[in-house]
């Protein structure tokens, strides 16, 4: 019988696996489709779906720098079961679940806002034994102390990993910051011992012009012992012109190459895990953001399966 799946005849999960509740395969992708804490707009909890539905375009085919497909070693687990009005309530539905799959699979968890990734890094940290390194791509530095008079939320997640230990400061890196902020939350993670990549510091650089921050940061986390790492990537990262469908979109960010360049020469490191967050479907133009989160998931699968 002829193939006729094209992909937009969407049938199965991520890169068109079909959907299971149990897998042994040792890379699985989930869902968490919350977006109760977003401080503008809302729809981030239509970004799993969104992702899936843009990756059909990939069609499970080998990567074109990797030359591996993770068809074959990936699971879909669907959507976490979740409340959706109360963040405490989310969390603590969220960790217990997330730690059986950290348990049983290399992880990526589709956003979701990015109030998601401090449960999921208290996962990972009780998971491994001892705090972990994180690469952070954002415009925004998530270190507010409080969430518009509420005590947490999307951009607070970063001064609360650090506080509780879940992380290592001095192997935290942020990579294009550039949203508005008071001094002391902007340069919060310098001040614990990391490094920020502001949007500016990276501007117009691409290709060789990025080997410097791509050797710094194997330095720092040759430094710190290689920990455990985790990607968190809030696709706001990206400039507006290349993901307008965001919570918080912020003019001049990051382009999708530079993202693809970075991911691609850091695929080799210690990581444990990753999500891509704050993908707002209702604000997406041509399914330019769904196809980029799309695009640097399956990049990091890809980069997992070819040092395996």
């Amino acid at each position: 019988m002829m193939n006729h799946g094209f992909p937009y005849v969407v049938t199965g999960g991520f890169l068109g696996v079909p959907i299971t509740a149990e897998a042994t395969a040792p890379f699985a992708v989930a869902g968490i489709s919350w977006d109760g804490s977003v401080t503008n707009r809302p729809g981030a909890r239509f970004g799993p779906s969104a992702i899936r539905k843009a990756s059909h375009m990939l069609c499970g085919d080998e990567h074109p720098f990797f030359d591996t497909s993770p068809v074959g070693q990936l699971a879909d687990l669907g959507d976490l079961l979740l409340p959706n009005t109360s963040i405490d309530a989310m969390r603590s539905a969220l960790m217990p679940q997330a730690s059986s799959l950290i348990a049983k699979h290399q992880m990526v968890w589709l956003g979701g806002d990015h109030s998601i990734t401090l449960p999921l890094l208290r996962a990972y940290r009780q998971h491994v034994g001892k705090p972990l390194a994180c690469i952070h791509f954002d415009a925004h530095c998530d270190t507010w102390t409080s969430h518009f008079g509420e005590p947490s939320g999307h951009g607070t997640w970063v001064y609360e990993a650090i506080t509780e230990g879940l992380v290592d400061p001095q192997a935290f890196v942020q990579i294009g910051i550039r949203s508005s902020g008071e001094r002391a939350a902007r340069e919060f993670v310098s001040g614990q011992g990391g490094r920020i990549y502001t949007a500016r510091e990276l501007r117009g650089r691409d290709g060789a012009a990025l080997q410097s921050v791509i050797d710094e940061v194997r330095v720092r986390m040759a430094k710190a012992g290689n920990p455990p790492l985790y990607l968190t990537f809030d696709i706001d990262a990206l400039d507006p012109a290349f993901a307008p469908g965001t919570g918080t979109p912020e003019v001049g960010g990051l382009t999708t190459a530079q993202a693809m360049t970075l991911l691609e020469a850091w695929h080799d490191l210690n990581w444990v895990g990753m999500d891509c967050t704050e993908v707002s479907p209702p604000y997406d133009h041509a399914e330019l953001t769904s196809n980029a989160a799309a695009t640097l998931v399956w990049t990091w699968l890809c980069g997992r399966m070819a040092i395996k």
